[in-house]
């Protein structure tokens, strides 16, 4: 199929099977959304994999309460960095340094660029941004789960709290933002599985600036 394809057949799935995605076709979604951009490259979040029945559970239970998270393959918890700093901004340019062959040096202006945008922010604009960043890897994930033909459910519905506290997350300097369920859709309890796609028409959603 070809990419309008893909986004056609795929819908936020409300019922999974629990069939387990293949490891390859997991392996290229998660690849897909290491590659997604972000805002000078810095990727200001992680991605946290949940594949464990019984953690899934606990989250169904204490989090969110979607049947996709516990019907589904894998949950994947967008979390943002709670907080941005300095040495942030090193370890990203010792790594750009590193990949492509270029002394530290040379990257002094674009360090000095990205780290006068994180310190003219507070911390809650910061994780904000954050946040947004987090989301456009989101949107990635949904793109590359359709093209390996895996079903998805992004999520906002859910207990950033009661998650974070769950996984441990803001011990380790995350707060959870968004969620992407990956599985197969159940047909049969689905009433969206065949459901017609609908979107407001081009001529309504683009709007021309002469």
């Amino acid at each position: 199929m070809n990419l309008l394809q893909d986004l056609n057949w795929r819908y936020a799935t409300k019922r999974m099977t629990g069939e387990k995605i293949p490891q390859e076709k997991l392996d290229n979604i998660l690849e897909a959304i290491r590659l997604s951009a972000s805002s000078m490259g810095f990727q200001p979040y992680n991605v946290v994999v949940i594949e464990d029945p019984e953690v899934l559970k606990q989250i169904h239970a204490e989090a969110a309460k979607q049947p996709q998270v516990i019907e589904g393959s894998h949950l994947l918890v967008f979390a943002a960095w709670d907080n941005l700093t300095e040495e942030q901004v090193t370890e990203y340019m010792e790594r750009i340094a590193a990949e492509r062959g270029v002394s530290l040096e040379s990257l002094a202006g674009f360090a000095q660029s990205l780290t006068g945008v994180i310190t003219s922010r507070t911390a809650e604009e910061n994780f904000q941004w954050a946040a947004k960043q987090a989301y456009i890897a989101l949107g990635t994930g949904l793109v590359a789960a359709s093209h390996e033909k895996v079903d998805s459910t992004p999520m906002e519905g859910f207990n950033p709290a009661a998650l974070d506290e769950l996984l441990g997350l803001r011990e380790k300097g995350l707060r959870s933002v968004a969620l992407l369920a990956l599985g197969y859709r159940d047909a049969e309890k689905d009433f969206l599985a065949s459901a017609k796609k609908v979107r407001r028409p081009a001529d309504e959603f683009f709007v021309k600036v002469a």
